[in-house]
């Protein structure tokens, strides 16, 4: 099972956003989206069901706890 931090990374690298591009969809800076990334911090729900939109999965998917 994957972890949050890897589904997000390849999906943000396999719809060709920046880090940049996806802090300003979730009108979040920069810094706190490569948080995410980086496993330090969690997104609230209401970024968590934005980011699942954005990608068009569900958030049991983003967090690891089902396949597409």
């Amino acid at each position: 099972m994957k972890s949050f931090e890897k589904n997000l990374i390849e999906l943000r690298k396999q719809y060709h956003f920046t880090q940049r591009q996806m802090a300003e969809m979730l009108n979040i800076s920069q810094p706190s989206y490569i948080r995410y990334e980086n496993g330090t911090s969690e997104p609230k729900q209401e970024t968590l069901v934005k980011i699942a939109d954005i990608f068009d999965v569900s958030v049991d998917f983003l967090l690891g706890r089902a396949d597409i």
